[in-house]
């Protein structure tokens, strides 16, 4: 992350900077108040919502307001992670809900974008400054940004304020995968699907390569495909899964930007597909080694049949419990009439 914030801070200034910090520091508060108001343990100390507080803000322009980042990381935090019980256990990329929540609440101030190296006051409370059209918004049109390729690979050219350098992202992208902290499975599927269909299909009758060129450099892609679709809770854990994973994000950023309303798809259509992970990973888990396919075919039948016998079972149950029920409301109405027979005889013989 590190590289892509110092490009940012360097284009866009130290607003940059602060609005990152004010993100920061929210989500960790937020993660803070609401474990201690739950009585359970701190978890700050994993620092995962430092990470998340850095992401919502790379995802926002940098002449955003700075109470911005505070509503995105109350919705980050508190109902897409905590509500759902914490770090593993929530289903959506909480950085992303963020953004999808703060495009939808004020989409104003969230497509307001930055010149680069316009520098807007520290204090500039309001976010006004010098804005630009971003490359993505061209594209969309079916015409070429006015940016180079080279501008948008270094990051000069307008957008949010963590997505702009191709190169700062990539950087960081292989500084994970040599340590291993992520599997360029996901990136690499992701890239190559959108690199492959922008390739075949471009718009406006621009070249095939000069069109991918610029998709693939263009708006969150870098940053969603590196640092967001590889996240562990909201990813597939299987080798074919976060291959199938990785396409289906590359499918449907291709499928937004074509035909969607909105310039960039990088962001729903990773969230789309987070809620996809377990039907995923239900059908890509690998087989148990030395177990073959009609092993399971034939574990599968035996399960089946297994529970047909038990609803059989269950029925046999029942009809016997009824039967037995209603000898017992036999028995009860003959001892009613024998008592109600002796009630008789007794008051004949009184009588």
């Amino acid at each position: 992350i590190v590289p892509a914030m110092g490009v940012g801070v360097y284009v866009f200034g130290f607003r940059a900077l602060l609005l990152t910090l004010i993100s920061v520091a929210f989500s960790v508060f937020f993660e803070w108040g609401y474990r201690k108001l739950m009585k359970k343990d701190s978890t700050i100390g994993d620092l995962s919502a430092v990470i998340t507080g850095i992401l919502i803000a790379f995802c926002m322009p940098a002449n955003a307001p700075y109470w911005l980042p505070i509503p995105g990381a109350f919705f980050a935090i508190i109902v897409v992670k905590q509500l759902y019980g914490g770090i593993g256990k929530n289903f959506l990329n909480p950085a992303l809900a963020a953004r999808a929540a703060l495009l939808l609440s004020w989409p104003a101030l969230m497509t307001t974008w930055a010149k680069p190296f316009s520098y807007s006051s520290l204090f500039n409370f309001a976010g006004d400054a010098v804005t630009s059209a971003t490359p993505m918004a061209s594209l969309q049109q079916g015409i070429l940004p006015a940016a180079t390729l080279n501008q948008m690979f270094l990051g000069y050219t307008g957008g949010s304020l963590g997505e702009v350098s191709a190169l700062a992202l990539l950087a960081g992208g292989i500084y994970l995968l040599l340590r291993k902290i992520i599997s360029a499975r996901i990136p690499l599927s992701y890239l190559l699907t959108v690199a492959v269909l922008t390739f075949l299909f471009p718009k406006g009758g621009n070249g095939h390569l000069q069109w991918m060129l610029y998709n693939l450099l263009g708006g969150g892609l870098m940053l969603g495909a590196i640092f967001m679709a590889t996240d562990y809770t909201t990813s597939p854990v299987t080798t074919r899964g976060q291959i199938i994973y990785g396409v289906g994000c590359g499918l449907l950023t291709v499928f937004i930007r074509a035909f969607g309303s909105y310039p960039e798809g990088v962001s729903y259509s990773i969230l789309i597909m987070n809620v996809c992970v377990w039907l995923i990973d239900k059908y890509t888990l690998p087989r148990r080694f030395g177990v073959s396919r009609a092993d399971l075919k034939a574990q599968k039948a035996k399960a089946k049949e297994e529970k047909r016998q038990a609803k059989a079972e269950a029925k046999l149950l029942a009809a016997a419990a009824a039967e037995a029920e209603k000898e017992a409301e036999s028995v009860t109405e003959e001892a009613e009439a024998v008592g109600e027979a002796e009630a008789a005889t007794e008051e004949a013989e009184e009588a």
